[in-house]
Formats: structure tokens, sequence, C-alpha cells
């Protein structure tokens, strides 16, 4: 069997995150911490240190509340003061996040929905 050719390195992978409301996707993002760099009107970069995605003014039925991210930090409690702080529900409208829990499969998890319906889950790093 041959080896397969070599693969060029990779400098970043980042999905299209929807947003049915731009503007205020873009406020929940960067009072989450994230920063952003605009890309026209409706594109936004949003980095976490080294970290990112693009968000997208774009709406389809359904595909938003599909649509989730998984994204590991080493302190969740930390994660956690911080989302609860914002009071994400009264100030956006949206779910109320769920406080961190050990989930069956034995990650423990923070459960937060975006303006737009996009699901996060914030997973501490096993130890």
């Amino acid at each position: 069997m041959q080896n397969p050719p070599h693969t060029p390195d990779v400098i970043s992978i980042r999905p299209f995150v929807p947003a049915s409301d731009f503007q205020k996707s873009l406020r929940f993002y960067t009072d989450l911490g994230f920063t952003t760099q605009l890309h026209g009107e409706s594109l936004a970069s949003m980095q976490l240190g080294t970290y990112g995605f693009l968000l997208q003014e774009y709406d389809v039925p359904g595909f938003a509340s599909n649509f989730m991210m998984h994204m590991f930090v080493n302190d969740l409690d930390a994660w956690w003061q911080r989302i609860a702080a914002l009071d994400l529900a009264a100030n956006y409208g949206v779910r109320p996040p769920t406080p961190p829990a050990m989930q069956p499969w034995g990650l423990t998890i923070t459960y937060v929905v975006d303006p737009t319906g996009v699901l996060w889950h914030i997973v501490q790093q096993p130890q």
C-alpha cells in the first residue's frame, strides 16, 4: 500500500455560524468574551485567543436550531460565573443557560443558546 501524498499545513478551520439578527448576535458573543473583526455588514470573525468562527447574517428555518458548537475549557466554573452574570435570558431573550452538570457520557457541560438558536456545549476539559 502506498503512503498518501503529504497534506499541506492547515492554518485554521472555522465554521460559519448563522445569525438571524446579526447585530444582536455580535453583542451576545462580545459579551461572552469574543473579539470581533468585521468583514462587511453581515460577516464577522469571532475570536477567543487562537480559536474562532465566522458569524454570518444567515437565517434558514430549522438550520440554527440544529446547529451546535462544542468548546472545551479548562475552568468551566469560571465560565459559568461569567455566563450567569451576563443574564443572557433577560438581555437577549434566549433560553436560560443550564448550570454545569455531569452528563451520563462522562463530561461536565454547560449549555448556552445564542439569539438565533445555536446550541453551545461548553465543556470542562477532563483531567
